[in-house]
């Protein structure tokens, strides 16, 4: 489900500027890899279905897991081998939580009741998971380099928009 059909979308709260209370609890670079991980989740075809699905495959099967590598797509096998090395470079609680909120869609507070943790905890352990998970994408909060992410274009100056009609 992308993350703007949600009902209670915790990673949007989250990442809402409120000027008052100050910056967001999440950055940008925190909101984009929660979708990229999100993505990969839905590509490797581990997202819950809302819906029956009338695929033969996967309701017939002949003895065979109905979810199982057997019958996923080149696709979907690649997304969940690359989703099990993210989960291996994560420590289990951040992978539980991240898997929680941007593949199942739970609220923190579902999450914090399953686990029996203290309130806002799971808002915590969501926040490192997901600065773990930016840094495997190569995102940062800011940009980095010689030019600190300044645009180039190719053009070294702009043309004129009118060109003149005495030439």
């Amino acid at each position: 489900m992308p993350p703007s059909t949600r009902d209670d979308d915790a990673l949007a709260r989250l990442g809402a500027s409120r000027v008052a209370r100050g910056p967001a609890f999440l950055g940008a670079h925190h909101l984009l890899a929660a979708e990229r991980l999100e993505q990969l989740i839905r590509r490797a075809q581990l997202a819950p279905r809302v819906t029956m699905s009338y695929n033969p495959a996967a309701v017939g099967g002949g003895g065979r897991a109905a979810n199982g590598v057997e019958t996923a797509s080149q696709g979907a096998a690649d997304a969940r081998l690359r989703l099990s090395r993210i989960a291996a470079d994560l420590p289990a609680d951040c992978w539980g939580v991240l898997f929680d909120v941007c593949g199942l869609g739970k609220g923190l507070q579902l999450v914090e009741t399953e686990r029996r943790w203290p309130r806002r905890s799971a808002k915590l352990v969501l926040r490192i998971g997901l600065d773990q998970l930016a840094s495997q994408f190569g995102l940062r909060a800011q940009a980095t380099g010689p030019e600190q992410g300044r645009a180039l274009g190719w053009l070294g100056e702009r043309l004129p928009l009118i060109a003149d009609a005495g030439s």
